[in-house]
């Protein structure tokens, strides 16, 4: 080839097509691999650069495996967890019905004293008692000016009202009203009988005191016929209450007169009494009364002294008898008042009022005391003292027609038991004061003084005007009650000390028995709040005794044994004699019940401890003492240590319960508990340093990918190609091509002339 004779441009030309040739091929490497660095003679720097970078990011991303595994460990860790805290609970809730089981013992260990007449209020024992004395407003009798005090005897029952009507006539008008006139006149005569417009009819009636008289046409019934309760006398039939009715006869034999119709009329007013025997009456006008009476042709009627009189009945019937103006077939009303005088109160008293003492009743009647002249025999099983007639259980009726102040006042000191009765057989009682106690009275100021007695507080309410006529119905006289308390003194254990060891780990008790200041104790409430704390409860009952008795935490433990404590002892042991502590007594069904509670709680641990077995991933079990290792960069020195843990029931503090020991009482039961909030707190600790570390793991993954990112992008940053370049490098370096073949071409045409001249 030396011996080829190229002219310069030819060569030069040649060696252009040459080096367009060597570019474009360069250009074309580049567009088919993207790069711009192939190999180390491309760029030595940036081919170097660029595989230590990709070697790197291999390097970190063969870690990412590694680290995936390490995350599903503390995944499987944390869901072993999970399930080992429920388990946890499912105990607890176990425990927590242990605590809400019926005590395990039927009967828990105690000691007991009693003391007299302690109560939850007080319990330092009986409590003296003093009557004291209660002052009514002042009463006045019936003297005029209305000032002159009252007094022991002053009576209940005022001087006796007296009407007297006007002059009567029998039905013809001429013959002058007597008491054997008829109430309704023979067929044809009028002379003796009432005129007939007046005449009562059957049926018709008239009411006396609120007491009712009935007429009835026809003859009076045998003592045999009359109703259970009631007596025949004459033409009347009473009931003994004053309630009579008074048989009229017929026309052709008139029968009941004006006389037995004023019989009647004083029945009811109590001016007059009956006795009833085997359905006979025995009538009587009552002692101090006067019984209403007809003269010179006048109807006189009377009230007695407990009560004033009160008619009302037909119009024509009262004023045939002279004591109406009115007339007609309607209703008329007449009153007779009693007088009040010195001798009386200026207060009348009406006539079924009552007063209530301290639960008990006493009734104002009026009429004689049973027993006296003319009066009904004492009822079984009551007794007669003065013009009191009494149960001899504290309930009285005061009798108005002889009844005085100290009658009242022996009745009120008979309800509050300042004094008591004993009933004879023979209707009387005998009555005694009670020791320490003083009767009441009446003081020379007319003020009622009222002995409270030692029973109760003095309470007396009343019904009709009682209240009002004994002056207990307060300063403005509307008061509907009037109550007094008794005086009090100090209980018996009052200063005494009561001393309790520590039981079962409680505080020790020092009580002092006094007012409930100053530290010391008086109500039930006040002794459980100092026993509360050591583990103590006190009860009390009706007959005051005191109960010490260990609480439903220590239902098993015995009070003042060695293992447990609570040793009694102070200066009311030596006032008290206190029992020995009982030993507690085991409830069977109770107990039963417990036991089983015990078998499901094992049956949890049995669980916890497979739980935490199976809570491995890939060979790897952070709950049962594995270590995981995390590697994070090539070079090994970034990494984690994560030290598992031991988390069966032994690792958790939790151990087997054993029947007849766990479980026996509520103590028992909150060591368990207080075990498993330990437990459950040490889940949630070990949860929270995986949840740490997962979160470590997790942001050193990311970090890792996104690093291996890093290091690719710089690496292709060094190698790669623009594509925009390369594409106008080949199209430019085409373009050279084509001109340097054309100037080639040009060259040679010098060498084809002179082949042109050779031809």
């Amino acid at each position: 080839m030396s011996g080829i004779v190229l002219s310069s441009s030819v060569r030069q030309n040649l060696l252009s097509l040459q080096s367009t040739a060597d570019l474009l091929a360069t250009t074309q490497s580049r567009l088919s691999t993207g790069k711009s660095v192939n190999s180390a003679l491309d760029n030595p720097t940036n081919f170097f650069t660029a595989q230590s970078l990709d070697n790197r990011a291999s390097d970190i991303n063969n870690l990412l495996d590694g680290i995936a595994n390490g995350v599903q460990v503390l995944q499987a860790a944390n869901t072993g967890l999970t399930s080992l805290q429920k388990l946890i609970d499912s105990a607890k809730s176990i425990a927590n019905q242990a605590l809400q089981t019926t005590v395990g013992y039927s009967t828990k260990s105690n000691v007991s004293t009693t003391i007299a007449g302690a109560t939850a209020a007080d319990l330092r024992g009986t409590t003296s008692f003093a009557s004291a004395t209660a002052s009514s407003n002042v009463l006045y009798n019936g003297t005029a000016g209305g000032t002159t005090a009252a007094n022991g005897t002053t009576t209940l029952g005022a001087t006796i009202g007296t009407f007297t009507g006007t002059a009567g006539t029998a039905g013809d008008g001429t013959t002058a009203l007597t008491g054997a006139i008829t109430l309704i006149a023979t067929n044809g005569t009028t002379a003796t009988g009432l005129l007939g417009n007046a005449q009562p009819a059957d049926g018709d009636t008239l009411t006396v005191n609120g007491k009712t008289i009935t007429f009835r046409s026809g003859s009076a019934p045998a003592s045999t016929a009359v109703a259970s309760g009631s007596g025949v006398s004459g033409n009347l039939v009473t009931d003994g209450n004053g309630n009579t009715t008074v048989y009229l006869g017929t026309a052709g034999t008139p029968a009941a007169t004006v006389s037995d119709l004023l019989t009647a009329v004083d029945l009811a007013s109590g001016v007059k009494t009956a006795s009833i025997t085997a359905g006979a009456a025995t009538l009587a006008t009552s002692f101090n009364q006067t019984a209403s009476s007809v003269g010179a042709g006048a109807v006189t009627l009377k009230s007695s002294t407990g009560a004033d009189l009160s008619v009302t009945g037909k119009a024509d019937l009262l004023k045939a008898l002279g004591l109406t103006s009115s007339s007609g077939a309607g209703n008329a009303s007449l009153n007779v008042n009693r007088t009040t005088t010195a001798g009386s109160l200026g207060a009348t008293i009406a006539d079924g009022s009552t007063l209530n003492v301290d639960g008990h009743v006493i009734t104002f009647k009026n009429a004689p005391i049973p027993g006296s002249t003319g009066a009904p025999s004492v009822a079984s099983g009551f007794g007669a003292s003065g013009n009191v007639l009494t149960d001899g259980a504290g309930n009285s009726t005061v009798y108005l027609q002889g009844g005085t102040i100290n009658d009242v006042l022996k009745a009120i000191d008979l309800a509050t038991g300042v004094q008591t009765a004993t009933v004879n057989a023979n209707g009387t009682a005998t009555l005694a004061t009670a020791t320490g106690q003083t009767n009441s009275s009446i003081n020379a100021s007319g003020q009622l003084k009222i002995s409270t007695g030692v029973n109760a507080d003095l309470s007396i309410t009343g019904t009709g005007n009682a209240l009002n006529v004994f002056g207990l119905a307060g300063n403005t006289g509307n008061a509907t009650a009037f109550s007094a308390a008794r005086t009090s003194g100090i209980g018996g254990i009052a200063g005494k000390t009561l001393t309790f060891s520590s039981f079962n780990g409680g505080t020790a008790v020092n009580v002092t028995f006094g007012d409930g200041t100053n530290g010391t104790v008086k109500t039930l409430d006040q002794l459980n709040t100092k026993l509360t704390a050591n583990n103590l409860a006190a009860t009390i009952d009706a007959n005051g005794l005191l109960t010490i008795t260990a609480s439903n935490d220590y239902a098993s433990s015995t009070l003042g044994s060695t293992t447990a404590g609570g040793a009694i002892g102070g200066t009311l042991t030596s006032a008290l004699t206190f029992s020995t502590a009982s030993t507690p007594v085991q409830d069977g069904v109770a107990q039963t019940a417990r036991a089983n509670l015990v078998a499901q709680y094992n049956n949890i641990l049995n669980q916890i401890d497979t739980t935490s077995q199976d809570s491995s991933f890939n060979g790897v079990n952070l709950l049962n003492g594995d270590q995981l290792k995390l590697v994070f960069d090539e070079t090994g020195k970034s990494s984690l240590n994560i030290t598992g843990v031991t988390y069966n029931s032994k690792g958790l503090g939790l151990a087997a319960l054993t029947v007849g020991v766990d479980f026996i009482d509520n103590a028992a039961a909150n060591r368990v508990l207080t075990n498993l909030n330990a437990a459950s707190s040490t889940l949630r600790s070990e949860a929270s340093s995986l949840g740490s570390n997962l979160s470590v793991v997790q942001i050193r993954q990311d970090f890792n990918k996104n690093l291996i990112n890093v290091l690719q992008t710089g690496s292709s940053n060094l190698t790669l190609a623009d594509t925009n370049v390369e594409a106008a490098n080949s199209q430019a370096l085409s373009t050279r091509q084509s001109i340097a073949v054309s100037a080639l071409s040009l060259a040679n045409t010098s060498q084809q002339s002179v082949l042109q001249l050779l031809r």
